[in-house]
């Protein structure tokens, strides 16, 4: 991770950011992810919201311009990651573990019981990556209730429901 800091992101870079994430979205496409309509990112409305919240995380690379990014949203006590991006270049190089580092201290210092988030089981650098982090799929009868309903959105909007998985990260001592 030469040359990159994580630091909060700032208003003018929020179309940077939806740019990051379409560069992303190639990678998942490279791996075979089906997507039933055309990739969109996040609106500039969305991550807006979660720059207001203090939960837009970007790690800065040459002149201080993004190169990757998370957001995330407080839900029902707990963090939920509902994205993290990092340009398809730099990928593999530790920056997407620096973020959602971030992401986790963030659940931690707001006094968070747990980070959740979905994924794509079969995608090699998604599910075994936050398995890495500590993150576990739930039983279904153990599922989040807030988890399920994203699951669920997901499969409505045309995901796959054999490749979204809802995984947990519990947070110790909280």
């Amino acid at each position: 991770m030469n040359g990159v800091t994580i630091r909060n992101a700032r208003a003018g870079e929020l179309e940077a950011l939806r740019a990051i994430e379409m560069d992303a979205v190639a990678a998942l496409i490279d791996a075979g992810v089906p997507f039933s309509g055309e990739p969109h990112p996040l609106s500039s409305e969305q991550l807006a919201a979660y720059l207001a919240d203090g939960l837009l995380i970007v790690a800065a690379g040459a002149e201080d311009t993004p190169v990757g990014f998370v957001a995330a949203e407080e839900i029902g006590g707990m963090l939920y990651i509902a994205e993290v991006d990092v340009i398809r270049r730099l990928q593999g190089k530790g920056i997407g573990r620096s973020l959602m580092q971030a992401a986790i201290d963030a659940a931690r210092s707001r006094g968070l019981s747990a980070v959740a988030l979905t994924t794509d089981r079969f995608v090699v650098f998604n599910y075994p990556f936050y398995r890495s982090l500590g993150f576990v799929e739930p039983e279904t009868k153990d599922m989040l209730a807030y988890l399920r309903a994203i699951l669920d959105a997901e499969v409505a909007n045309g995901m796959d429901p054999e490749r979204r998985a809802g995984m947990v990260l519990r947070l110790p001592g909280i």
